[in-house]
């Protein structure tokens, strides 16, 4: 899952916002000296990606991928999954997404002091340049993509990958309608963020 995805899944806590995001920057740092709800939101996260890196009908939406992107294919899909959490957002919450995309910019901002340096960087950028609203569109999940691959250190053909994702769109909708709903049960049934 992306970042609007984790937020989705995180408690309404900024804490938790915090920690369920952290899972994307914890190289360098030490977890288990951050606050407690920090942790388990950062536990939720590796849930999340767990469960969704695992699940049957996301290794199949993988295979579909070309053999040279395929090695993306995770991160691909990640964001794809946030463009279609904002496409059926009414599905999955009372709160429209204007509302809520602008609770999780408050709180995020709000909890920039517990975020490591580069997760600052990256959170602050996501809030100035509106992320979450440009994932509405598959051209800004595709913007999205090429900046990704623009930062890769290596020759890759990651570039122009929302082209696949376009071509499999209504695949991957179906897959996600079908899949979303279990990663919320999982989630709600391990109830890691839950004392």
């Amino acid at each position: 899952m992306n970042y609007l995805s984790h937020l989705f899944l995180s408690q309404p806590t900024i804490e938790s916002r915090v920690g369920n995001l952290l899972g994307d920057f914890r190289k360098g740092v030490d977890i288990q000296a951050l606050p407690s709800k920090v942790v388990l939101g950062y536990d939720n996260h590796r849930l999340v990606d767990r469960f969704t890196d695992s699940h049957p009908k996301v290794l199949d939406l993988k295979a579909l991928i070309s053999p040279q992107r395929r090695r993306f294919a995770g991160i691909m899909l990640d964001m794809v999954f946030d463009h279609f959490l904002i496409v059926h957002w009414e599905r999955f919450d009372v709160l429209s997404f204007e509302n809520r995309r602008n609770i999780y910019y408050r709180d995020l901002a709000a909890g920039n002091h517990l975020m490591p340096d580069r997760m600052q960087r990256v959170t602050t950028n996501l809030i100035e340049n509106d992320w979450f609203s440009a994932y509405s569109e598959l051209d800004g999940v595709g913007y999205a993509l090429d900046r990704i691959s623009e930062r890769i250190r290596f020759k890759n053909d990651f570039s122009g990958s929302i082209d696949e994702l376009k071509i499999h769109k209504n695949q991957i909708e179906d897959v996600y309608l079908d899949f979303f709903p279990q990663l919320l049960e999982e989630v709600k049934n391990q109830s890691i963020e839950q004392t």
